[in-house]
């Protein structure tokens, strides 16, 4: 017997989202973005939790395309809003760590390092008020999972 599993509907937004031109992908986005603030904690997870599965399987080239806007626009929104996206990330990195490690973290790197200085700061900033505000055994596992050179570029 084959038992199916739901469909991964996020999972095929974010590669749809991947393969769209710019003009396109961004405000696409940021609308889907600022739902996910609206959702509930419940729905936060999921999201988060299919696009960390779907991330590894798009092409690089696209995927670097939209984790650049993602960046982007996650740098024109609030800090309290980024925070929250950032804290729910690592959260589920720390709870599930092959997640992460599927992924080319040094890709990751070059592209944040692509963005403009001041949205590499606004970024690095609100990744560090996550870091700072997570318990000792959370921080240490968070610590073993990101390659040195980017805790040093976002300096945590």
């Amino acid at each position: 017997m084959i038992v199916l599993s739901e469909p991964n509907y996020a999972g095929n937004i974010i590669i749809n989202l991947a393969s769209l031109p710019d003009f396109l992908r961004k405000p696409i986005l940021k609308k889907r973005m600022m739902e996910f603030f609206s959702m509930s904690e419940s729905e936060k997870s999921e999201i988060i939790n299919n696009a960390l599965e779907a991330g590894p399987t798009i092409p690089f080239p696209n995927f670097s395309k939209l984790f650049k806007t993602w960046l982007e626009v996650l740098c024109a929104i609030s800090e309290e809003n980024r925070y929250t996206m950032f804290s729910n990330y690592i959260k589920h990195i720390i709870n599930s760590p092959q997640k992460i490690i599927a992924f080319n973290l040094d890709g990751i790197l070059e592209i944040f390092l692509s963005l403009e200085q001041a949205n590499q700061e606004i970024i690095s900033i609100s990744i560090q008020k996550v870091v700072k505000n997570l318990e000792q055994d959370s921080k240490r596992k968070l610590i073993l999972l990101v390659p040195e050179n980017a805790r040093k570029v976002i300096g945590f």
